[in-house]
C-alpha cells in the first residue's frame, strides 16, 4: 500500500518493504529523517537511530509527537502512510522547480489515449468554417439538419461507419436471392373475379410486407443511432461542448 509513495521518494526497496517487520520498521524510521523529513538536527537524531536500544519505541513516539504525527505508535500503517505523507510534501518543497513542469509519461499517454478515444474533443463547434463544412457534409449524406452541429457530426460519422466503409459497400452489393414462395399459402382475403389478378395481388402484397420490414429495420437502425448519441456522457448538447 506504500508502494507509490516509496519509489516517489526513491526508497531502495518499495515493493518488499514489510512495516511489521520490527527491524525494517525501525530501520525506515532513521532513514526517513535522515534523508527525507530531517526534522531534528544532525546531533540530536542519536536516540532515533539506536534502533536495538530497548527504549527505542519512546524515543519513536516522542518524534511522532515532534512531527504532530495525529495517529498512536500502535497504529502502524496508518503512521507509516502520514510520515510518507509528509516526507513526500517535503521532498517537493525542496525541489519544487524541479517539479513544477515536470508531465510524468504516465499522464501523457493517458492525455493521449483520452484524446485518441475521443477524436472530437479539441474541435471548435463555433467556429464558421466547421459549421460551414459539417453543413456540406450533411447535406451531401441527406442527413437531417440539427441545431448542434456537433450533433449532426456525430450522425455523419455513424452513417460513414455503417455504410460507406469498404465492408458495408461490399456487403450492400451482394445479390440478394430471394425464396420461393408459395402463393396458395397466402390468402388474398378477397377475390377480383379472375385468377391471374388474384396471383398478381398477392404478389404485390407480399412484397409490400417486404418493403414495411425494411422500413421497420432503418426505423431501429435510426433508433439505435440516436440513442447511441444521447448517451455518450462526455457530451452536453446544452452547452454546445464535448468533454468533462
Amino acid at each position: 500500500m506504500f508502494r507509490r509513495k516509496l519509489s516517489a521518494l526513491d526508497y531502495h526497496n518499495p515493493a518488499g518493504f514489510n512495516c511489521r517487520d520490527e527491524t525494517e520498521f525501525r530501520n525506515f524510521i532513521v532513514w526517513l529523517e535522515d534523508q527525507k523529513i530531517r526534522h531534528y538536527k544532525i546531533e540530536d537524531r542519536g536516540n532515533l537511530r539506536n534502533i536495538h536500544n530497548d527504549d527505542w519505541p519512546k524515543s519513536f513516539e516522542k518524534y511522532m509527537k515532534d512531527v504532530n504525527c495525529p495517529f498512536k505508535m500502535q497504529e502502524r500503517q496508518e503512521t507509516v502512510d502520514w510520515l510518507l505523507g509528509l516526507a513526500v510534501r517535503l521532498e517537493y518543497g525542496d525541489n519544487a522547480d524541479k517539479y513544477k513542469d515536470s508531465n510524468p509519461d504516465g499522464a501523457k499517454n493517458a492525455d493521449n489515449t483520452a484524446k485518441n478515444a475521443e477524436p472530437l474533443i479539441n474541435l471548435d463547434v463555433n467556429n464558421p468554417d466547421f459549421k460551414a463544412g459539417v453543413m456540406a457534409l450533411a447535406n451531401l449524406l441527406q442527413i437531417q439538419r440539427h441545431d448542434d452541429y456537433l450533433v449532426m457530426l456525430k450522425a455523419i460519422r455513424i452513417l460513414v461507419q455503417e455504410r460507406l466503409t469498404q465492408d458495408a459497400i461490399a456487403r450492400a452489393n451482394q445479390s440478394k436471392e430471394g425464396l420461393p414462395v408459395a402463393l396458395e399459402k397466402h390468402i388474398l382475403g378477397f377475390d377480383t373475379g379472375d385468377a391471374v389478378l388474384n396471383e398478381a395481388a398477392q404478389i404485390l402484397r407480399l412484397l409490400h410486407i417486404e418493403e414495411l420490414r425494411e422500413l421497420q429495420t432503418k426505423i431501429n437502425e435510426a433508433i439505435v443511432a440516436v440513442q447511441a448519441i444521447i448517451a455518450d456522457p462526455k457530451t452536453d448538447h446544452r452547452l454546445g461542448k464535448v468533454g468533462r
